[in-house]
């Protein structure tokens, strides 16, 4: 069994989802106690989100990429950044950390494209939603990625920093993205990705407006698949990546 490292904390609550998605994966397709390698270097995430927040995304490159260097020192074979948007900067951590990052955004278009979804709603932080690194990556697989309009997108970061991050699950929350779910799939969308690694928290895949795909699971099994098989996932080679 290969070793996964987990890049986390970002924020702790999706981290442990991480973590059992991963173990139970591991139980369930090898049998008896069985369990993952898993090597964890969990961040301070309010030091994150002060560096999101000034726009200093080139340091929190060199942060999550020394941390994926940590772990690949300490005998991880892959690298995972456990939250959609710091793959903002998922170049710079694969070039540091020297071996595979197993990417959140190409795993989840691998997942939609075998299910023939195009035109999927994107539920995320306001930096995913409106950064444009999500839906490029998305776009070169031939995925239009869809995303709420200005109120909603507000509406939905405040929910994941202000609620999720910090262990509070609302009804009432659950209920605004259920409606911006339905919104989208008037509007024609033919899925809804939850791209961040909280909203699985609040919302599960069905019983949604729209087919619901949780990109935590996706990734989770991907590093599961890599660390079992030595199957290539989607990654961002570290050859090649940027540093």
């Amino acid at each position: 069994m290969k070793t996964i490292g987990l890049i986390g904390g970002m924020s702790w609550e999706s981290t442990a989802t991480y973590y059992r998605y991963i173990n139970e994966a591991v139980r369930d397709q090898v049998g008896g106690l069985a369990s993952a390698e898993v090597i964890l270097n969990s961040l301070d995430f309010s030091t994150v989100v002060a560096l999101q927040k000034a726009d200093r995304w080139d340091d929190a490159g060199v942060l999550l990429g020394r941390a994926g260097a940590g772990l690949a020192r300490a005998g991880a074979d892959c690298v995972l950044i456990c939250t959609n948007t710091m793959h903002l900067v998922a170049d710079k951590v694969a070039g540091m950390s020297g071996v595979p990052l197993i990417d959140i955004i190409d795993e989840t278009a691998t997942v939609l494209k075998a299910d023939g979804r195009k035109r999927p709603l994107l539920l995320a932080t306001r930096y995913t939603m409106e950064h444009g690194f999500y839906s490029d990556r998305m776009a070169a697989h031939g995925i239009d990625v869809q995303v709420p309009d200005a109120g909603d997108r507000v509406a939905v970061h405040e929910i994941i920093f202000s609620e999720l991050c910090q262990g509070v699950i609302s009804d009432v929350s659950r209920k605004r993205l259920e409606g911006i779910v339905e919104a989208a799939a008037d509007r024609g969308a033919d899925s809804v990705i939850l791209g961040c690694t909280e909203i699985q928290l609040l919302l599960k895949t069905d019983g949604l407006a729209l087919p619901g795909y949780d990109s935590t699971a996706i990734h989770a099994d991907a590093a599961v698949r890599f660390a079992l098989s030595g199957r290539k996932p989607a990654i961002r080679d570290a050859t090649t990546a940027a540093v």
